[in-house]
């Protein structure tokens, strides 16, 4: 027990006077060994009072004699206390752990992207209002807003409600895309299934950078792509727009290699080198359904948001 109680104060002992060869204890760990060391430590003969007025560290061999010390007193203490001090130690380490996972997994917001004229606006209303307004409509600020649900607006009890944002379509204000994203569960891309075909190559390139940003590969946040505009005889399947985006994007991914090894606007590269693109390749989880903004036929969407933002 002595060697096993050693073995985790160690990096709290070395915390005290950090040094570049020894790691710096958390917090948590410095205030544990004053509670159950503090008492027996001030009477040991340290130097710490002959810190350099330079660096404010102790000299390494100094800081090693103290080591050396608090070793000796662990061993000469009763084995009931250090299974309290470790037990303790151990406890407060995953508390904090399980703290920090918690907090990052509690956002609420819901980004929604895509070109201009796909519909965006309007499914920002259908989910906040239950219509869609002014019908189609081009936004040149994002809509922000923080509410529960139309759709859930009867339901009883309390409901969490969702921070959605609509990020302006236009070239020139993708980049207030980066502003939200570090806070976001999940981004919904809206792409126009009716006009799809003559915006099909922007609108990979669109979601290409959008699924190369650092933010979205290293959080793994989920992305919906949402063909809207479903509810039209001549609107193309999802399918179709799936098998299509894939295509492009696999284009990019070689045109966008051949040009420069370091690509400056895309944080990470896509797919698995010498197959044909898919978004199954995505290291966050990338899928695709049917909508309509107009008709309020959105059933696919709310679902997608309360996987990620529970009642």
């Amino acid at each position: 027990m002595h060697r096993h109680l050693l073995f985790a104060l160690n990096p709290a002992i070395c915390g005290l006077y950090p040094s570049p060869d020894l790691p710096a204890a958390p917090p948590s760990a410095l205030f544990l060994l004053h509670i159950f060391c503090a008492p027996k430590l001030a009477v040991l003969p340290l130097s710490a009072r002959s810190l350099s007025a330079t660096g404010g560290l102790l000299r390494r061999t100094d800081m090693e004699k103290w080591i050396h010390q608090i070793e000796e007193w662990i061993y000469q203490q009763p084995v009931e206390q250090l299974y309290v001090a470790f037990a303790v130690l151990v406890f407060t380490f995953v508390f904090f752990g399980l703290f920090r996972i918690l907090r990052r997994s509690k956002s609420n917001t819901i980004v929604l992207a895509g070109l201009s004229g796909s519909g965006k606006t309007v499914l920002f209303y259908q989910l906040r209002d239950g219509s869609p307004h002014l019908g189609t409509v081009t936004s040149m600020e994002p809509n922000d807003g923080t509410f529960v649900l139309h759709s859930e607006l009867e339901k009883k009890g309390k409901l969490n409600p969702v921070h959605l944002i609509d990020v302006p379509g236009h070239s020139r204000l993708r980049p207030k895309l980066d502003e939200f994203l570090p806070h976001a569960a999940g981004v919904i891309f809206v792409v126009d299934s009716l006009d799809f075909l003559p915006n099909c190559r922007a609108a990979a390139e669109y979601l290409y950078d959008v699924l190369t940003k650092a933010i979205i590969v290293k959080r793994r946040i989920p992305i919906l792509i949402l063909c809207n505009k479903a509810d039209k005889v001549t609107a193309h399947s999802k399918e179709f727009i799936r098998k299509q985006l894939e295509k492009e994007i696999d284009k990019l991914r070689t045109s966008r290699s051949a040009i420069s090894t370091a690509d400056i606007t895309s944080d990470y590269t896509l797919g698995v080198p010498g197959e044909a693109f898919s978004f199954s390749h995505c290291r966050n989880k990338v899928t695709v359904a049917d909508a309509s903004g107009l008709t309020g036929e959105i059933s696919e969407v709310e679902q997608f948001i309360r996987e990620l933002v529970r009642p």
